[in-house]
């Protein structure tokens, strides 16, 4: 066979295989269908735009989705185990210390076809009975006019900031529960427990949720509080007068993690419905939402650092869990409830 026809063949292969490989990935979507129940703590807005995407992809899976807070869907989910019917095929809750509570239960499946390449192993459980789908961290947000501007944990306790500090609680937000969690395991950096009291002392302020944190930075009423990333980044794209800072000693995390249950009804579409998530085009969506994605090579959206550029402080879910009740309980007894 001469060079020409050779050329001339492999041209008409790579033609097929361009118009075939196509109709196998429409032909396999198009296998996959019928109910998907999700439970879920992301935003109502997010949770649609999700679900409108996947479909694009999976015309055929009817996605039915129950959202509410971390907590709620985890008291629902609870009920249902009790009557022996658990409904959620698959859930998406807002961190890793919650699902470690599901697996610990036995009530999650290995995730075995999940799709890991290009997940740093830190954001997802080993066994992969839970994985991270986004990096929402917690770190310093400062009104730009605040006299004082802390650049660590540390610096909160510093008599520049008496009564200036607002930060979430963890009795009603998962983020913050981790960054108790986080905080009391730094025994050598932070002191543990002595840390937190030294907050109080320093006259910081426990809110319910990490809205309320941002509104009263933003507004003057405190110099600086503990927030999510996003939205810190997101007011100050538009026009608030705030900064974010990753401290020092490195950002507390949570990254939204999925699981399927092992009572799921539609593993098929649940299993689906995760590699999206994990996929660069799921992860490049989810940047548009105005998270950092896990996944390497999908870039942050703008104004936002890579997760490969950010510092982390070390977090041990088991330990967290263990911990969680007598965290908030003393945190409780310490701010109010």
């Amino acid at each position: 066979m001469n060079v020409r026809s050779l050329k001339r063949r492999l041209v008409v292969l790579f033609a097929v295989t361009a118009c075939v490989l196509p109709q196998i990935a429409t032909a396999q979507s198009a296998n996959i269908s019928g109910s998907l129940v999700l439970y879920t703590s992301q935003p109502d807005k997010d949770v649609k735009g999700t679900v409108a995407e996947f479909n694009k992809k999976y015309p055929n899976v009817k996605v039915e989705v129950f959202r509410s807070g971390t907590t709620e869907v985890l008291n629902k989910m609870r009920t249902e185990f009790t009557a022996g019917a658990p409904q959620p095929d698959l859930v998406l809750l807002a961190d890793s210390v919650t699902m470690e509570v599901l697996k610990r239960d036995q009530r999650l499946m290995p995730m075995k076809n999940a799709d890991v390449s290009g997940i740093p192993a830190q954001f997802y459980d080993k066994d992969r009975f839970y994985i991270g789908t986004k990096v929402i961290t917690s770190g310093i947000v400062v009104n730009t006019k605040a006299k004082f501007k802390p650049s660590s944990w540390k610096d909160l306790l510093n008599p520049d900031l008496k009564n200036q500090i607002s930060m979430p609680s963890p009795l009603y937000s998962g983020a913050a529960a981790i960054s108790v969690g986080a905080w009391t395991d730094a025994k050598a950096q932070l002191g543990g427990w002595g840390y937190i009291d030294g907050l109080k002392t320093n006259g910081a302020i426990a809110v319910r949720g990490n809205g309320a944190v941002l509104q009263q930075v933003a507004n003057g009423e405190k110099s600086v509080g503990v927030l999510v990333d996003f939205m810190a980044l997101n007011a100050k794209a538009k026009g608030s007068p705030v900064e974010f800072i990753i401290p020092k000693e490195g950002l507390t995390f949570v990254t939204e993690p999925v699981a399927i249950l092992k009572t799921a009804k539609n593993v098929s579409a649940a299993e689906a419905f995760v590699n999206y998530l994990l996929s660069a085009e799921g992860q490049t969506f989810s940047t548009t939402l105005g998270y950092v994605p896990i996944l390497k090579g999908v870039k942050s959206p703008d104004g936002y650092p890579s997760a490969d550029q950010m510092k982390f402080m070390s977090i041990d879910t088991g330990k967290i869990l263990d911990d969680v009740e007598t965290n908030k309980k003393r945190f409780g007894d310490l701010f109010g409830g």
